[in-house]
């Protein structure tokens, strides 16, 4: 049983969800020298669960790689990455974080009024000779129409910034939502029903440990 996990992301909600199931996490996190963003570019015509499916994994390996280095004990890897999607739409089939104020109103602009897929992978490496152990949750969110003040209004907030689909579900762009049919966490960006299961594979201690037994 590991006492404690590696996580491979800065998001803030990640941390907060973990520290909600009662894992222990130590930050495992790229250094100056590494190209992270360049994991997250899309590849042409890729579609979003194969771009999120793919993007997980390359950063999985990446941290361990990362592990290794810096000669740290080891303890499984968490990693994981959420994209927004119109999987109806073949020009917006990855909406990922704005670049700016334009390409953020752009993209609450197609999120107005329709209903636009959460896709988030995880992947928990258990040990240092595996595969992964990884799944992607997928959740549909409903957005009311959007009117250009009120998209203004929201960029102004900054909330925008650093965020798939350009809006967090846990700050103001909640008031954006009809309905959701899924998982909220999912959406914040770290499936906690999923996530649990998949720390019982890898043996990795939570508050709830053992009773959560339902494997995938």
């Amino acid at each position: 049983m590991h006492s404690f996990l590696y996580l491979a992301s800065q998001s803030p909600r990640r941390q907060e969800l973990l520290t909600q199931l009662g894992v222990r996490f130590e930050l495992l996190l790229p250094s100056n020298d590494e190209d992270a963003e360049a994991i997250e570019a899309p590849l042409p015509h890729e579609k979003a669960r194969a771009y999120v499916e793919r993007v997980t994994l390359a950063k999985c390996g990446a941290a361990a790689q990362r592990w290794k280095k810096r000669g740290l004990p080891w303890a499984p890897i968490l990693c994981a990455d959420t994209t927004v999607s119109l999987p109806s739409s073949d020009a917006a089939q990855i909406l990922g974080k704005p670049a700016d104020a334009f390409d953020a109103a752009r993209i609450l602009r197609l999120l107005s009024g329709q209903t636009h897929e959460v896709l988030t992978a995880i992947a928990l490496l258990p040990h240092q000779s595996a595969k992964p152990i990884s799944l992607v949750q997928v959740s549909q969110v409903e957005f009311m129409p959007l009117s250009d003040t009120l998209i203004k209004a929201y960029i102004a907030s900054h909330e925008p910034y650093g965020k798939a689909g350009a809006y967090g579900i846990q700050g103001l762009g909640s008031a954006f939502i009809r309905r959701i049919n899924g998982s909220y966490s999912g959406i914040m960006g770290l499936p906690l029903f999923e996530m649990a299961t998949l720390l019982q594979q890898a043996g990795v201690s939570f508050t709830l440990m053992p009773e959560i037994a339902n494997p995938l």
